[in-house]
């Protein structure tokens, strides 16, 4: 006895089902709250102002061995370390030493006082040296090791108000 209903071939079938699953997931990924959003590292300071940010940041960072490098108030401040051995070998060359540069972008989160705190990590050669300064940005994990002291900027700025 034959069936009256005839299925694809199972090939299609798992095309179909992974095309459905990808496009499920990046739906998914698409719908993420603002005040979630802002990549690996980022954190939320809630009721606080750029002024506030800029200051505990300007306290934190330090701290860990980071000084002032730049800032784009109110919309940024940068921040430049020494990188260690492994680094000037990965992007260095010999002479040419590495410094790691952390940007931290400040985004105001709308309708509310709340700032999105999402630092971008670079590889810079010559920094500090005015048109010889060459950035690679550094993508991933980086930035994520940027998340604890951004928790301490946030724990500080917090509660600020607004400007």
């Amino acid at each position: 006895m034959r069936s009256l209903l005839k299925l694809p071939p199972m090939k299609t079938c798992a095309s179909l089902l992974a095309a459905f699953s990808l496009a499920l997931l990046m739906t998914g990924c698409l719908t993420s709250p603002v005040e979630s959003s802002g990549g690996m590292g980022s954190v939320t300071v809630i009721n606080s102002n750029p002024s506030a940010i800029v200051a505990a940041a300007q306290a934190v960072f330090p701290q860990s061995g980071y000084q002032l490098s730049g800032s784009n108030f109110p919309n940024s401040i940068s921040f430049d370390k020494g990188s260690n051995k492994f680094a000037n070998v990965m992007w260095g060359s010999f002479g040419n030493p590495q410094t790691i540069r952390v940007r931290v972008n400040i985004n105001q989160i709308p309708g509310t006082n709340n700032y999105r705190l999402a630092p971008r990590v670079f590889s810079v050669s010559s920094a500090g040296e005015a048109g010889f300064e060459d950035k690679r940005p550094l993508m991933g994990l980086w930035s994520s090791q940027f998340g604890p002291l951004l928790r301490q900027v946030a724990e500080q700025a917090g509660g600020a108000g607004a400007m």
